[in-house]
């Protein structure tokens, strides 16, 4: 696959759809590049510096705000997120699909600065599904959960201003549905165009 374009492939959707054990499953593929975002945010338990995020202080956020580091930076619950620029370069020169895992806000803000890239919104069947799905965490208190379901519930109506939307009911088949869309099924294109194969809202 060396000598085709990559592309970016960018999945966001609301808390609890699913998106990051897709994006787990995608990454066992040698052709995707995961993108290791920075964030001020503090590491859970489990978590290494350079491996779910580069985890930088709020001072050397901004200084990479202002050296122009980021394609992408945005707020989320107090925290500072980031993608970082040099990395998507790299990997779609060598022609990988660089797999961003983001927030809607910082798809939204990339897609309307005309960023090149596959946008994929992740949605859960339902949203007793999704309520069901946080509430089984167990890991917030009840303000917080209902906060998280209200903004899940605003991101959910973005949906209609991405590429494509991926129903997460089963996880297999959403796995398969977004490899299919970003040409990493077996005999498929070419990431780069894949991208330009047209819009899915299913």
């Amino acid at each position: 696959m060396g000598s085709d374009t990559g592309c970016m492939l960018l999945i966001s959707g609301p808390s609890g759809c699913g998106k990051s054990t897709i994006c787990e499953r995608l990454r066992q593929d040698p052709r995707v590049v995961f993108s290791v975002s920075a964030t001020t945010r503090k590491p859970r338990p489990g978590e290494q510096d350079g491996r779910e995020y580069e985890f930088l202080s709020k001072e050397v956020f901004r200084e990479r705000i202002e050296a122009g580091a980021f394609i992408e930076h945005a707020e989320v619950y107090g925290n500072m997120y980031g993608t970082l620029r040099d990395p998507m370069r790299a990997a779609i020169e060598q022609g990988l699909v660089y797999l961003v895992e983001i927030d809607v806000q910082g798809a939204l803000q990339l897609k309307a600065l005309d960023e090149p890239g596959i946008y994929v919104f992740v949605a859960p069947p339902d949203f007793e599904t999704l309520r069901q799905r946080l509430t089984n965490r167990g890991t917030e208190a009840p303000e917080a959960l209902e906060r998280r379901l209200r903004k899940a519930e605003d991101e959910y109506r973005e949906r209609v201003k991405y590429d494509h939307v991926v129903i997460n009911a089963d996880l297999d088949a959403a796995v398969a549905e977004v490899r299919r869309i970003a040409g990493l099924a077996d005999g498929e294109a070419s990431p780069s165009q894949a991208s330009d194969s047209g819009n899915s809202h299913g």
